[in-house]
């Protein structure tokens, strides 16, 4: 990307297109949306009218890309199939509406195996990712799916780079797959970013990992807990353990000159998005 893309989670009461104009009253160039409650099995398609208009104030202000976050409730390597099949509908929904609001990322926690092994997890991720897209044209969309890493908690499919990576390369065959990285997942999981020693042995894990290309999008939290903790709990850029240098040290990392940049921090008052695209903002000219 020829511009630094730096954004924010925002709402989407109002209908989609009303997070563009949130997008840029927060300063952002970029966003992430919910396509529907983040704790519902099923969704309304997106209205043709909705998605009209969003992209038509996004050529206008220059937002890109459009991230969506799938519903917290799937879980694809669920050990239970009722769960894992309603997981795949819901996933293909999510699918769906992004394709039709013409996001660039869908971006996803594929799920805890517990009572399963980690290879059983792995699998039944993969397999469910590929049947919830089955029959769905999306190869000349511009379409992404992202694998999210995790706090590291156990059974949690994501917890290590080396997980994300073996689960984007058993895909990388039958769907659109990249990957997306989380600040505040990435330090409680146990990876440093805070020390420019750590910084950089964790950049060359990423590196033998997942790759740099595929990192598309990195959500920019604090962490509330500590490095290793397993606790995910978002700070607001620069006032959590991970703090502002390490931010810093990120955004003018040119192994990312592609990647966007999208708080997920908390909304404890009115102008808490902006307040945080702007530090990043200031980071990243800094």
């Amino acid at each position: 990307m020829a511009k630094k893309r730096i954004g924010v989670h925002v709402g989407t009461s109002g209908g989609i297109h009303t997070a563009v104009t949130r997008a840029v009253e927060a300063g952002a160039n970029t966003f992430q949306i919910f396509s529907a409650s983040p704790r519902t099995w099923k969704a309304a398609p997106v209205k043709p009218a909705d998605a009209e208009k969003m992209n038509a104030l996004r050529a206008e202000h220059d937002v890109n890309p459009v991230c969506v976050h799938a519903s917290y409730l799937i879980n694809l390597c669920s050990q239970t199939e009722s769960v894992r099949d309603n997981s795949i509908g819901a996933f293909r929904g999510e699918f769906e509406r992004a394709l039709d609001m013409g996001a660039e990322f869908l971006v996803l926690h594929p799920g805890s195996w517990k009572g399963l092994t980690r290879d059983e997890g792995l699998k039944l991720a993969a397999q469910g990712i590929e049947k919830a897209i089955d029959g769905i044209k999306w190869q000349d969309r511009n379409l992404r799916i992202l694998i999210e890493n995790t706090a590291g908690a156990e059974f949690s499919l994501g917890g290590s780079f080396d997980q994300v990576a073996e689960l984007v390369a058993t895909l990388r065959a039958c769907a659109p797959v990249g990957v997306c990285l989380d600040t505040c997942h990435t330090h409680v999981a146990g990876y440093d970013l805070v020390s420019p020693e750590g910084y950089e042995q964790t950049m060359k894990q990423i590196g033998d990992t997942i790759g740099f290309d595929a990192v598309r999008v990195w959500h920019c939290n604090d962490a509330k807990a500590a490095m290793g903790s397993k606790l995910d709990r978002h700070e607001h850029i620069g006032e959590g353990t991970i703090g502002s240098a390490a931010f810093k040290r990120l955004l003018h990392d040119a192994r990312f000159d592609h990647a966007a940049f999208i708080a997920e921090t908390p909304v404890d008052e009115p102008g808490d998005e902006m307040r945080n695209v702007m530090a990043l903002r200031a980071l990243s000219a800094g």
